[in-house]
């Protein structure tokens, strides 16, 4: 009877904790979106005439910039849609990791090599390691990404709105990348925590994970199956649900892959997002499955990243002094 109780007690303990954290993660969410419309309001009061002023003019040459790119294309959906989904995002994305290669490869500039994440890791990267990524990533982007803007094109098309001559405003554009952005979390969350279930991690995710210390290319080197439901699908769900620009989804299709780049690139770099967080997760596997982190606190797969120096350091870095240097790992960390 005793034991019975306990485990009563234990199992009313777990649930009353597991509701005070959901109440937490509640209270923290009112608190930000709560301060952050109270400070947009302040500044929409206090500036909106200046930034109307500041926004005309650029507003004013990117629509005419548009407008010659779809005349020049005589309104050409197909194509339009091909260098605004594909083109323009993969040259972002072999533009900014030809920059990390040269430094994986060969160790220069110390401007970006000295801000390595795991020392010692990648120094220099394993060309023929770094070959297969470079192909697999190509792959993806060439045999898997490429087919699925097919669907996506008509799904575009069929709300009519993508192709439109009069680009969004800058204002609904931030709205469209905040709602890109949540679908992105909720999805890459749950189908990252799918593909690492045992049956699907051996045949899947494992590829990917080969890269423990990981490098900026190996943000898509990764089994076709996974680059679909885990790269792709989150990523292009947001624009066709709110049948965004194809303005939008260019820029959004790049800053995502920028994005990711950075959180696999090894290297915490000044005034650019930190990528602790996903390097923890390359590092520990079990930890951080998503991109905000949001859902991880939410469900407890944070709990030993918080307790590390790397979570200390889970921050945008300000100075030129690497973070690894003013915040060291502990001595068992480093083991």
């Amino acid at each position: 009877f005793q034991m019975k109780k306990d485990s009563g007690y234990s199992t009313m303990a777990e649930h009353q904790k597991q509701e005070e954290k959901l109440w937490d993660a509640l209270r923290i969410t009112a608190y930000v979106f709560s301060t952050g419309l109270l400070v947009f309001t302040a500044l929409v009061n206090s500036v909106s005439w200046f930034v109307q002023n500041f926004w005309d003019t650029p507003g004013h040459f990117w629509q005419t910039t548009w407008l010659k790119l779809y005349y020049h294309y005589e309104g050409d959906e197909w194509t339009i849609f091909l260098l605004g989904a594909a083109l323009v995002p993969g040259l972002a994305f072999w533009c900014f990791n030809g920059i990390l290669l040269v430094a994986d490869v060969t160790g220069k500039p110390t401007f970006i090599t000295r801000y390595r994440i795991q020392l010692g890791k990648n120094d220099p990267v394993d060309t023929k390691k770094l070959r297969q990524a470079i192909y697999t990533a190509l792959g993806n982007q060439l045999f898997v990404s490429f087919p699925m803007l097919v669907p996506m094109f008509y799904v575009m098309q069929w709300w009519g709105s993508t192709f439109s001559k009069e680009l969004p405003t800058f204002q609904w554009f931030l709205v469209e990348l905040s709602i890109f952005t949540l679908v992105e979390e909720v999805l890459f969350y749950y189908s990252h925590r799918l593909v690492h279930h045992p049956v699907l991690y051996k045949h899947i995710h494992k590829k990917h994970h080969e890269w423990t210390a990981p490098i900026g290319v190996v943000s898509i080197y990764a089994h076709p199956v996974e680059h679909i439901i885990s790269n792709t699908l989150p990523v292009m769900t947001g624009p066709m649900i709110l049948g965004s620009h194809i303005v939008s989804i260019a820029v959004w299709f790049s800053l995502a892959l920028i994005t990711t780049s950075i959180s696999h690139c090894g290297y915490h770099l000044p005034f650019l997002p930190s990528p602790e967080f996903h390097d923890f997760h390359h590092l520990k596997f079990n930890q951080c499955y998503g991109v905000l982190g949001v859902l991880d606190y939410l469900h407890g797969t944070d709990r030993v990243f918080r307790q590390t120096s790397a979570y200390k350091r889970h921050k945008v870095l300000l100075s030129f002094t690497p973070l690894s240097e003013s915040i060291p790992d502990a001595p068992k960390e480093a083991e």
